[in-house]
């Protein structure tokens, strides 16, 4: 077996790079000799690693979402001395930069990288990003791009949280998708009001749409850092997790992620009926698909409140299905026939 250097690029978006290689790719990759290592190339660290980089004669490289654009310029430069680059993405970045729905910090900064992803393109031999949907969007940018969902890097709890008299709601996602949560947040009101026995959590901080501020039985703790967010998930159980993905540019592009993270925090969700969740989804079995209507949304999840026992065979059918569809070997498989395109 040849031995394999893998050197992950980073700009700091430790999420993706965990999800998609470094905690899902890397360890395999590790226990069969090859080598593989991350560089941090922000800001002042650009000094070190440039030393580092430019010592890695025939590295495989990883770049993942963005680069500083004066990192950019120097792997331009120096591109013959490195072996396979693979560019990673796990969103639509010009969508995103469009979306008037989202943040506008976060536009900015996505414009930013948008501007910069034609580059970014230009030097990957292989483009893998997390769905179907952002394949087809950058297929006639690349020719080589391959679709790599998101392993399950978590682990998948006991579901004994089903035994208590109580049912907790959770919303955990960013406020990237606060547009999408403002649309059920009456549904959610409705039912915190009409179920006493349903307590809501929704991590979005002072961002949680002015609708459910107040309420009771609301739980709306600010947004983690990666790190604590890993923790807080392998310790909070839900009862339901909550998936609401309006139909835009930006979202048709997105990953079945959130199947994964309710799954790892012990519940059973409610989705979209829309790609990517009904590619994973098997309504009434591992979750509910409804139509963006209030009335699906507030039906599907009265329903699970009022049957525990529906629910927590719909979230044991749900963790098995993550564990087979999120499998790091998948993943692993993948980045072996990258490197054996070197």
């Amino acid at each position: 077996m040849n031995r394999e250097r893998w050197l992950l690029l980073s700009d700091g978006a430790r999420p993706t790079e965990d999800i998609y290689f470094l905690e899902s790719v890397a360890p395999a990759l590790r226990s069969e000799g090859h080598d593989v290592g991350r560089l941090d190339v922000r800001a002042w660290r650009w000094r070190l690693a440039r030393w580092i980089l430019s010592r890695q004669l025939g590295a495989n490289l990883v770049l993942c979402r963005s680069l500083p654009g004066r990192v950019l310029q120097w792997l331009e430069r120096r591109r013959e001395i490195f072996g396979r680059i693979v560019y990673l993405v796990d969103d639509d970045i010009p969508a995103a930069a469009e979306d008037e729905s989202l943040p506008a910090a976060y536009r900015r900064r996505m414009a930013h990288i948008a501007a910069l992803q034609p580059r970014l393109l230009a030097l990957a031999d292989v483009v893998v990003v997390s769905s179907a949907g952002l394949a087809a969007r950058l297929e006639s940018c690349h020719g080589d791009v391959r679709v790599l969902t998101p392993p399950l890097i978590a682990p998948l709890p006991d579901l004994l949280h089903f035994d208590e008299p109580h049912c907790l709601v959770g919303f955990h996602g960013t406020r990237a998708h606060l547009a999408d949560l403002q649309h059920i947040a009456p549904v959610l009101r409705h039912l915190h009001d009409t179920s006493p026995r349903v307590s809501l959590e929704v991590m979005l901080g002072s961002h949680t749409p002015a609708e459910l501020q107040g309420l009771e039985r609301l739980e709306s703790p600010k947004a983690m850092s990666w790190k604590d967010f890993r923790g807080y998930q392998q310790q909070r159980r839900i009862h339901i997790g909550l998936a609401p993905l309006l139909d835009s540019t930006f979202n048709r592009g997105k990953s079945f992620i959130k199947f994964l993270d309710i799954s790892a925090m012990g519940g059973v969700g409610v989705y979209s009926q829309r790609p990517p969740y009904t590619e994973i989804v098997e309504h009434g079995v591992t979750g509910i698909l409804v139509d963006d209507t209030p009335q699906a949304w507030y039906d599907a999840l009265r329903y699970l409140v009022e049957h525990p026992d529906t629910a927590r065979r719909m979230a044991m059918n749900a963790a098995r299905v993550a564990r087979e569809r999120g499998d790091s070997s998948h993943a692993v498989a993948l980045w072996h026939r990258l490197g054996s395109a070197v």
